[in-house]
């Protein structure tokens, strides 16, 4: 069986040989897949996280593209969806369509406009990618896309707590990111208010201080992990009545 440590060892010696070692970013990853305890593939996450540096260079999203696409690559995301709007960096669009392409998914971007599908099409476009694209408001359109498990919002969008606690989630769990955390209004926003609906659950959050904040949460299912079946784990609830936190182990 491997171990935590083993894997560690193996993401560190993949990203090293493969981008020449970005100390950063590789402490970035184990941080995230240590701490939030992702199903995790290391081969794959390497290597989308090259393919979208090869690709997107350096661009005012640099760090978070490769990330984004290593997170969602590494977890075997099947259907990533992403919210959008005019004016908004593409690299981490970029990422998740490399990201796909390692994992046979389907990305979908939800923007709000036509003006902002134009933008959006014509820059992924010259970067050789056709975009699945969908107009219309994120929190309108999220009953209609079932069994999400990559999900990336932009802090800096209204209502954008609103489309994470909407979003159909897969049975398998999912992964949840919302970038430009450093400008988003204080406090409000708490994971826990947009994930807890009877059916999933908070594991795990971090926050990441890459470009403008990365604020991401690992969710659990309930109906995925509450089987009866012999030999199959499930997730237990605990709550320090103390401090309010909330974690969860495997029994």
């Amino acid at each position: 069986m491997e171990t935590d440590n083993s894997k560690g060892h193996e993401i560190t010696r993949l990203f090293h040989i493969s981008h020449g070692g970005n100390n950063l970013h590789v402490g970035f990853i184990l941080k995230i897949v240590e701490e939030m305890k992702l199903a995790w593939c290391p081969e794959t996450a390497a290597k989308a996280y090259i393919d979208t540096v090869e690709l997107c260079g350096v661009c005012n999203d640099s760090g978070i593209a490769e990330l984004v696409s290593s997170m969602a690559a590494g977890w075997n995301a099947s259907f990533i969806v992403e919210a959008w709007s005019h004016g908004g960096g593409t690299a981490t669009s970029m990422g998740l369509t490399v990201a796909c392409r390692h994992t046979n998914g389907r990305h979908v971007c939800i923007v709000p406009d036509e003006r902002s599908r134009l933008e959006y099409v014509k820059v992924l476009e010259v970067a050789g990618m056709s975009p699945e694209v969908i107009v219309g408001e994120p929190e309108e359109l999220m009953s209609g896309l079932n069994g999400i498990d990559f999900l990336v919002v932009d802090s800096q969008q209204n209502r954008f707590s609103r489309v994470l606690k909407l979003a159909k989630l897969s049975n398998k769990g999912a992964v949840m990111v919302c970038k430009n955390t450093n400008s988003r209004s204080a406090s409000s926003f708490s994971w826990r208010n947009v994930v807890y609906d009877g059916s999933h659950w908070l594991i795990r959050s971090i926050f990441l201080p890459v470009g403008e904040g990365l604020d991401i949460a690992h969710v659990g299912s309930c109906a995925g992990n509450s089987s009866s079946r012999e030999g199959k784990r499930r997730w237990i609830k605990l709550v320090n009545r103390r401090t309010g936190d909330e974690f969860a182990i495997r029994k």
